[in-house]
């Protein structure tokens, strides 16, 4: 990842109120040709500036829909920018306000070590290996992927990405025996699992032991072949904070994210996306109590929005994605000041032929729609 320069003072000292005008003002200024996108773990100081809010899913689609914005600027992390900068026309131009703003889960998994486990997993088979690449990979990892004749996919359609997968072959897509599931083994496993399959059905590669650390028999018994990756986030969730909530409050209702652990998953209420999380909880009668395994800026979020509700954090430390808040407003009000003084900083690029393989494996994800419902426990 590129080197991101230190902030004019005028930007690290400015009052809180001066960045709200100042980015209100060349907002304005900028009109119809600015674009301004913001995840759902963004912080509200942030996201209060974008003109569309979203998921991984609902970003990707957004960015490529907005053909009349010349400027695309996402408040969210590395991977986001490069699939806007991906599924975005030629002529538009994509900016990430602070460079540093990465993937802690992305950067577990590196281009040449997936060709490289692609490659021996398939050699251990006994049937075709498709590779399913989370959203939360680079543009190298979704330009083999597609390569592959894979798909990419997010937390909302991952369960209809592995049907499409596993399903008999026809002329779009192979048909795979196996899935490689790149790179969060909690999605694949707890998704796996909801679909009905075991746990013995599912095995970790691990791309610092040779083969992945798998045996011949491994590969050939497993269905989904999952790389050994997470997210620090959603791993800082634990049973025993489920155990705690439900005795501090009898009647709650966890629903955590699939990138938890399999345990803690396996005690909750239910699990789902982001938008899956917040449908659910925007569809809940008064007065219900929740508990959520997920980034707490969106928790808390949601906490201020329905005043109807008790919604909390799982656990009661920080669950905050410390590389989204590396996007804050002097950075953002820099990168908008760039746009309007015709010196783009921070423009994220993919060259051209991984661009053009990875927008086959983000188009695969963008065309296989959503699941809309959490899933259930029991």
């Amino acid at each position: 990842m590129e080197t991101q320069a230190p902030l004019p003072p005028e930007y690290t000292q400015a009052e809180s109120a001066e960045l709200d005008s100042r980015i209100a003002a060349v907002k304005n200024q900028l009109g119809s040709k600015l674009c301004v996108l913001g995840h759902h773990y963004q912080r509200d100081e942030v996201i209060k500036f974008a003109d569309f809010t979203g998921d991984s899913l609902k970003l990707s689609q957004l960015a490529a829909g907005q053909t009349d914005a010349e400027f695309i600027v996402f408040c969210g992390v590395h991977f986001m920018a490069e699939s806007a900068d991906i599924v975005s026309s030629p002529n538009q131009k994509v900016v990430l306000p602070n460079l540093h703003a990465g993937c802690a889960m992305a950067e577990m998994a590196d281009a040449e070590d997936v060709a490289a486990g692609l490659e021996e997993i398939s050699e251990l088979a006994d049937a075709q290996v498709t590779p399913i690449s989370y959203v939360n990979s680079t543009a190298d990892i979704k330009a083999i992927t597609a390569r592959a004749g894979g798909a990419c996919c997010t937390s909302s359609n991952v369960r209809n990405v592995f049907e499409w997968a596993l399903a008999p072959a026809d002329k779009n897509r192979p048909g795979a025996g196996k899935i490689f599931c790149i790179p969060d083994q909690h999605l694949g496993r707890n998704t796996a699992i909801a679909m009905g399959y075991g746990e013995n059905e599912c095995c970790v590669y691990d791309p610092q032991l040779p083969d992945g650390g798998l045996t011949q028999a491994d590969v050939q018994r497993a269905t989904f072949i999952l790389w050994k990756g997470h997210c620090y986030v959603h791993q800082l969730f634990r049973p025993e904070h489920v155990t705690s909530v439900r005795e501090s409050h009898p009647d709650i209702r966890v629903i955590v994210h699939p990138e938890c652990p399999r345990e803690v998953v396996e005690l909750a209420d239910a699990s789902g996306s982001t938008a899956q999380i917040i449908t659910a909880i925007e569809a809940a009668d008064p007065g219900t109590e929740w508990a959520v395994g997920t980034e707490s800026n969106l928790v808390n979020r949601l906490a201020k929005r329905h005043t109807d509700k008790f919604i909390c954090v799982l656990n009661q430390a920080s669950a905050a994605c410390t590389q989204m808040c590396r996007i804050d407003r002097p950075h953002l009000l820099w990168a908008l000041d760039g746009i309007a003084n015709g010196q783009i900083v921070n423009q994220i690029t993919v060259p051209k032929e991984t661009a053009d393989n990875a927008r086959i494996a983000l188009q695969r994800m963008i065309d296989i729609k959503p699941v809309t419902q959490v899933t259930k426990n029991g």
